[in-house]
């Protein structure tokens, strides 16, 4: 292997490391936003979309440039090939931080009302898992990864709640329609990127493994996946 493959690994790691910390904080500002009905902030996030934006863009450029000029093999393919997957997945959540902070905004300018679901859980478990992600990243540690994939159903099961007392809220009050609407946009923004955190979580362990394991089940506490017949979300 090359100095400069090297090189372009090392930097494909560092880019990937970067677009990870401007998503989390923007996915941090997004909750704050929502918590605190505060709209400056919420605006920052929206505004902040196009440095994440142009972040993936450099670095799928720059996995292409290093899949073109030293066609790696093995390890060193699974690495690139994760990259443009995870890089993917981490600009899909930085668009869903941007709509949380969008429905905060407009949220911030209504009267004060209580969420019909446990928001707090659910950021805060989303915000755990996306941080887990970003450190087994870091760390090379398919164990948190696999930790991230077995919290994913919480934070479904939270989602799904929320669509039941959604419908329960607009039959009970049909002139906070609107307001249930976009408090059930923020749940099913919190519901996707806790998917798309988990899709990083199976890309992190391909990388290690060279084991695909989408479609497979994991255990709460485990390290490792079981097969099961079940899908889960993309």
């Amino acid at each position: 292997m090359s100095q400069h493959f090297v090189h372009e690994i090392e930097r494909l790691k560092k880019r990937l490391l970067a677009l990870g910390a401007l998503v989390e904080e923007s996915v941090h500002r997004a909750v704050l936003s929502v918590q605190n009905r505060d709209s400056r902030l919420a605006t920052q996030v929206i505004k902040s979309d196009a440095e994440i934006d142009r972040a993936e863009v450099e670095l799928e450029e720059e996995c292409l440039k290093v899949l073109a000029l030293h066609q790696p093999v093995a390890h060193d393919l699974r690495f690139v090939v994760a990259v443009l997957k995870i890089n993917n997945d981490l600009e899909r959540i930085g668009d869903l931080a941007t709509n949380i902070a969008s429905r905060a905004f407009y949220l911030s300018n209504q009267p004060p009302t209580k969420m019909p679901f446990d928001f707090f859980t659910m950021s805060e478990k989303v915000e755990w898992m996306l941080k887990t992600t970003l450190d087994a990243m870091v760390k090379e540690d398919k164990t948190l990864a696999y930790q991230v994939l077995a919290a994913d159903d919480e934070v479904d099961a939270i989602n799904r709640e929320m669509y039941t007392r959604v419908e329960s809220g607009i039959r009970q009050s049909p002139d906070e329609l609107e307001r249930l609407i976009h408090m059930l946009g923020v749940s099913r923004a919190l519901e996707r990127i806790a998917d798309h955190t988990t899709n990083v979580a199976e890309d992190i362990i391909y990388m290690q493994e060279g084991q695909i394991v989408r479609h497979q089940t994991v255990q709460p506490g485990a390290s490792g996946p079981r097969m099961s017949g079940g899908q889960k979300a993309g």
